[in-house]
């Protein structure tokens, strides 16, 4: 795996009247480089989403991760207690697909002004609740790759209300990859299957990824969760996918 050197800094992505907080970090050199846009835990743009944000900028990659709760909670950021989860889903509950996708619409713009940033290709990564979001980015015409880890609720919810996520399927034009443990109760194994056999009927490019003895956020080492076997394989996955999917666009 690639270990460039990077600078990070903190902006703000305009989309009309709302200016929203954003963690950046990029390769240092000429490039151009894709574009990744990472979508949070319900934890907020907290240290473990900016660390990986990094993370994918030493890869090769230019990333950007958006304060996903702008509009009700501006500089929303917790940990992993019961009490910041419960706050985190609170704000979650709030959000609400047009503006999610809005706000990645004005991020994709946003990159394309950097001129380290190959404009043709972008991709996006998120976790937890931001896995639900990548999941629902994937159907911008200009996301041509797209890393969903463990997103709750694509089957039976949308943010919002309306149609579960899972019926924008059809929708999604790129590569989509997503990443789930066996024993996570947040999302049963037959949801998976579902997602799986939706991908499948729609002819949308996909790889499902089971994780087996893992459960929720085993990507994250700062929560109890964490799963080093599972986070060091899916990874691996995850550069795979951006760097065949995006690097030759």
């Amino acid at each position: 795996m690639a270990d460039l050197e990077i600078k990070s800094a903190h902006v703000k992505v305009p989309n009309a009247d709302l200016l929203i907080s954003a963690y950046l970090a990029q390769p240092v050199g000429i490039g151009p480089f894709p574009g990744i846009i990472v979508f949070q835990e319900i934890f907020g743009v907290n240290e473990h989403i900016r660390a990986v944000t990094e993370k994918i900028a030493k890869m090769g990659y230019v990333a950007i991760a958006p304060a996903l709760y702008q509009r009700t909670a501006p500089n929303f950021e917790v940990g992993y207690s019961e009490e910041d989860m419960t706050l985190g889903r609170h704000y979650k509950e709030q959000t609400k697909v047009s503006e999610l996708k809005s706000d990645t619409q004005a991020s994709l713009d946003y990159l394309k002004t950097l001129p380290s940033v190959k404009t043709t290709a972008m991709g996006c990564i998120g976790f937890c609740f931001g896995g639900h979001v990548a999941y629902l980015a994937a159907t911008l015409p200009e996301i041509k790759a797209t890393a969903s880890c463990y997103g709750a609720g694509i089957v039976n919810w949308t943010p919002g209300g309306g149609e579960p996520s899972l019926s924008v399927t059809p929708e999604i034009s790129g590569t989509i990859a997503l990443l789930f443990g066996t024993e996570d109760p947040l999302i049963p194994n037959e949801q998976v299957n579902q997602i799986e056999a939706e991908l499948q009927k729609h002819g949308i490019r996909h790889r499902v990824i089971r994780y087996p003895g893992a459960t929720h956020g085993f990507l994250c080492d700062r929560r109890s969760s964490y799963n080093p076997e599972a986070a060091v394989d899916a990874w691996t996955q995850i550069q795979q996918l951006f760097d065949e999917t995006l690097q030759s666009l």
